[in-house]
C-alpha cells in the first residue's frame, strides 16, 4: 500500500472557497486501478493559513505512479493553479509506502520486506 499527500497552507479567510473547489471537482481517482481511498484533511489553523492535505491511499506506489501518467490524472488536474490565490506557495508533495497497518480488530499486518 501506499498513500500519496499533498500539504497546502490556505489563507483563513479563503478556507470555504478551497472546500468548495474540492467537493465540486469532477472526480477520476476511482477509474484508475490500483485507488482505494481519497480524504481531504483540513489541520490545525496557524496566524496565516489553515494547513490542508489531501489524503490518497494506492495498492501500491506502482499503481499511484500509473495514475500520475493517466489521462484521468491529466484531466483531474486541467484547471490546477487557477485557485492558487486561495492557498500560499505551492502544494508540498509526501508520499509513504505502508509497512504495517493495524486494523480495528487488532490485527497487525505487515507489508512484505
Amino acid at each position: 500500500m501506499y498513500i500519496a499527500m499533498n500539504r497546502f497552507k490556505v489563507h483563513p479567510d479563503s478556507c470555504a472557497d478551497f472546500e468548495r473547489v474540492w467537493r465540486e471537482r469532477d472526480v477520476y481517482l476511482h477509474e484508475v486501478p490500483g485507488f482505494v481511498e481519497f480524504h481531504l484533511l483540513r489541520g490545525p489553523q496557524h496566524d496565516d493559513h489553515v494547513l490542508y492535505s489531501s489524503h490518497t491511499v494506492w495498492a501500491s506506489k506502482e499503481a499511484f505512479e500509473g495514475w500520475t501518467k493517466s489521462e484521468a490524472f491529466r484531466n483531474a488536474h486541467k484547471d490546477a493553479g487557477q485557485n492558487k490565490v486561495l492557498y500560499l506557495g505551492h502544494p508540498q508533495f509526501e508520499g509513504f509506502e505502508i509497512i504495517q497497518t493495524v486494523t480495528k480488530d487488532g490485527e497487525r499486518v505487515n507489508a512484505a520486506a
